[in-house]
């Protein structure tokens, strides 16, 4: 160990964070075959090799023929990123001796990729926003799957290889290093995957391998002498959780200020190493000294055609784009009056969020709000309030619970008008999520129709002022604040169906 390292003074560090991000297509057929795709829903849990045919076996005289529907689907990523969308691209072939693939070769884009030079804005964890480059997004296929051991456990002298995953349509984005904290890599992360949902490229699934991550970190330290040394670059390899990726990083930022310590390295060639991610340790781990793209040997791809895009093909993809998620949760906050927090969670499920989006139209074609803000606003409360507890309880999405838009519609529009409380809207969307009745049906049949019998309320306010002579003294004198407990009697007394304005206001007149 250099005594120079060891002892060093370091006054600054800085963190740089570029990321890799492979997304798996969710095409019903593969990239380059029609064989099946494991990223479709369809063909999830397909038995090991099920999914493979002569060109992903790679045997003589197979050839590959590129799948469509990949590559406009990377075009609408390309676009929802900012990227410019090249007229021309082409295939390369990225050589390697790894069995993962029989041909022995990956088919990918190299020098001309699909979509290059995005940019995208995040929130940023020291408040702001803060915009990340997009480098580049290019299309590949995906490699199989290998394993060290045998199925149920027990050790094996090899590898098994399951090639399902074979040729899956694989779009990786590159981002620029512009990240200087864990946290800013996640919340990119996260918006990347909503943007991808929010197209339906993906299933976004990340226990199935849907979307990978691998950040490149490394730090520049700014010494007690004025000089800058930079630690060398690591890939970290397949992470598959937000939880892994934020471990990783910040794991990496302490353990390359001690390798610098321990051994002098700096940025430099050669210099590249990727590491993996142990989950249980909580640290990452040596894998391999990271190739250079010259160690590849890649070259043109002689049995596929080059990716040519017209301005037409350009406009007639971009018309298909929907609004997205950021966009979506401006217009939440700045239209309906939503907290940042309610309308992030709005947007976090693309079906989620298209479920909201008919409540809000059934609402406000009720009428029973005067203007679309309260609509927009009304319905969102409701759904994250009494639509997600029960989604908590029944251990689903809130579109799943079997209530549909028009029946959360009419339960608004009983709470407005006052037919139900609060507290009774909320019993009857409980009720609605295992019935198509009407609900004003159902809120009658479970007594939950609120009384304004004048005669009634004041039998229940007497009782609860009899039973409560304290808060009731309380008013009297003019301490306010004590009415709530007389409130929530009568509330008790009339089993909840009484208004609980009128409620207040009889108090008052008694009380007064």
């Amino acid at each position: 160990m250099s005594a120079t390292h060891s002892t060093a003074k370091i006054v600054h560090t800085q963190l740089m964070v570029g990321l890799e991000i492979h997304i798996e297509l969710a095409t019903r057929s593969k990239m380059f075959t029609r064989a099946p795709n494991p990223a479709h829903p369809d063909f999830y849990d397909c038995l090991p090799n099920a999914l493979v045919d002569p060109v992903i076996l790679a045997l003589p005289g197979s050839l590959p023929v590129m799948n469509l529907a990949a590559v406009e689907m990377s075009m609408q990523v390309g676009l929802a990123l900012g990227c410019e969308i090249a007229s021309f691209s082409k295939w390369d072939r990225k050589n390697y001796f790894y069995p993962d693939l029989p041909k022995a070769y990956q088919i990918s884009q190299y020098d001309l990729p699909l979509c290059i030079n995005g940019a995208v804005e995040i929130p940023a964890a020291a408040g702001g926003m803060r915009t990340i480059g997009i480098i580049r997004a290019h299309l590949e296929e995906d490699t199989g799957k290998l394993s060290h051991e045998l199925p149920g456990g027990g050790a094996y002298a090899g590898s098994l290889v399951d090639l399902n995953r074979a040729g899956t349509p694989l779009l990786e984005v590159v981002t620029a290093p512009d990240f200087d904290c864990a946290e800013d890599v996640v919340t990119f992360g996260q918006e990347l995957r909503n943007i991808c949902r929010f197209l339906g490229v993906t299933g976004g699934i990340m226990q199935r391998g849907h979307m990978r991550f691998e950040p490149n970190v490394n730090l520049t330290l700014t010494l007690e002498d004025g000089s800058i040394v930079k630690t060398p670059i690591v890939e970290i390899k397949n992470l598959n959780s937000f939880k892994a990726v934020k471990g990783a990083i910040e794991y990496e930022t302490k353990r390359q200020v001690d390798a610098w310590r321990a051994d002098g390295r700096v940025m430099g060639k050669g210099m590249k190493i990727t590491r993996g991610w142990d989950d249980l340790k909580g640290s990452t781990f040596m894998q391999r000294e990271k190739e250079d793209a010259h160690d590849y040997r890649y070259f043109p791809d002689p049995d596929l055609v080059p990716v040519v895009v017209s301005e037409e093909w350009r406009a007639r993809i971009r018309a298909t784009l929907p609004e997205l998620p950021m966009a979506r949760r401006a217009r939440y906050r700045d239209q309906f009056r939503l907290s940042e927090v309610d309308a992030r969670v709005l947007t976090d499920d693309a079906d989620f969020c298209a479920f909201y989006e008919a409540c809000v139209v059934a609402t406000t074609a009720k009428g029973c709000f005067g203007q679309l803000t309260d609509a927009g606003y009304a319905t969102g409360k409701m759904l994250l309030n009494a639509g997600s507890k029960r989604a908590n309880e029944r251990s689903c999405m809130v579109q799943e619970l079997g209530i549909d838009a028009s029946q959360v519609a009419e339960v608004l529009a009983l709470r407005e008008a006052g037919t139900v409380g609060p507290q009774a809207a909320d019993l009857l969307f409980g009720f609605l999520c295992d019935t198509k009745e009407d609900a004003a049906q159902v809120a009658e049949k479970n007594g939950l129709v609120q009384v304004r019998d004048t005669g009634a309320l004041e039998a229940w306010c007497d009782a609860a002022i009899a039973a409560n002579p304290q808060p009731a003294a309380d008013v009297r004198a003019g301490k306010m604040a004590a009415i709530g407990r007389l409130v929530g009697a009568v509330m008790k007394l009339s089993g909840g169906k009484a208004e609980a304005q009128s409620v207040n206001d009889m108090l008052r007149k008694r009380l007064s």
